[in-house]
């Protein structure tokens, strides 16, 4: 069986008989996996990163996958900010940087008090238009900071604020429904952790607590992580991706077969499609609760 029951109420997250579809297989390599799948629903189409081979995918249900964009500057995470326009967290420029619709590049974060960022990861917009990013890589030869951090930057650009600094590898990053909340993962550490956001968009570091070890014998660790309407999160673990309720609770693990999951996005019509990819792969299973839907073209 493809989904492994951990909670009794299973069935209101997806069929337990729920087949795993590969949609696109040949990316990856020692520069970086396909990674930060994003659901465009104006085009009704997904775009994913491929570091590696410095280009931006697209994925379409009629016409499989395709070369979007290239080069990218080994982009990793993708999302969009409230206007619709895409965020990217590039790779080899480390910044995090914001394209129009005619092309045109605004970077959005490249330092932090006059020092480089590390690697910028994958990024996250609040309902104010703040936008937050985590930056591993560090300690490394070469690079200019010395901590691996989360940040915010403020709306209108003109801020960015050190978070938190004491992640090993901070990586995928999300929202509860609300706002109340912001997870962060660290892959190193195999574990989420949950911050309550300030009325300022800080977070109250009193309230740090590791919500979920997502350790286990099964390859695979916490990397990319989406939330639901409901709350409930979705993270690459061991064994597959792990389904968890918004108090920690492990509900249940979708094995997929691949060795790592390193990265999730909600989409189609209904926001039901729970797309993934792993080092090489594409690939969806139907879910039952839709997800967080990312912004659209206003």
């Amino acid at each position: 069986m493809p989904i492994e029951r951990i909670s009794a109420h299973l069935e209101r997250l997806l069929a337990p008989d729920q087949q795993i579809e590969e949609l696109s297989v040949g990316y990856g390599g020692d520069g970086g996996p396909a990674e930060g799948p994003l659901w465009w629903s104006e085009r009704g189409c997904l775009l994913f990163s491929d570091i590696h081979n410095n280009r931006r995918m697209k994925w379409d249900p009629s016409e499989g996958a395709s070369v979007f964009q290239q080069p990218t500057n080994h982009a990793n995470g993708l999302t969009r900010d409230l206007k619709g326009r895409l965020l990217a967290c590039e790779h080899s420029t480390r910044r995090v940087t914001r394209q129009d619709a005619d092309g045109e590049i605004t970077v959005i974060a490249s330092s932090y008090r006059g020092r480089r960022l590390n690697r910028p990861n994958d990024v996250v917009v609040g309902s104010d238009g703040s936008i937050y990013f985590t930056d591993p890589g560090a300690p490394a030869p070469g690079l200019d900071l010395d901590y691996s951090g989360v940040y915010m930057v403020s709306p209108d650009l003109g801020s960015i604020t050190l978070l938190v600094s004491d992640f090993v590898t901070p990586n995928g990053i999300a929202f509860s429904p609300d706002e109340s909340v912001l997870y962060v993962n660290d892959t190193r550490r195999q574990h989420v952790r949950a911050f309550d956001v300030m009325p300022t968009g800080a977070l109250a570091l009193a309230s740090d607590r590791v919500l979920c070890d997502l350790s286990g014998e099964r390859p695979g660790v916490p990397d990319g992580m989406k939330v639901d309407v409901e709350g409930n999160i979705y993270c690459g673990g061991s064994g597959g991706i792990w389904v968890i309720a918004p108090d920690g609770s492990h509900l249940a693990t979708i094995v997929h077969g691949y060795d790592a999951t390193t990265n999730v996005a909600f989409g189609g019509d209904d926001w039901k499609t729970l797309f993934f990819t792993t080092w090489n792969t594409l690939g969806r299973v139907r879910v039952n609760i839709p997800g967080i839907p990312v912004p659209t073209d206003r």
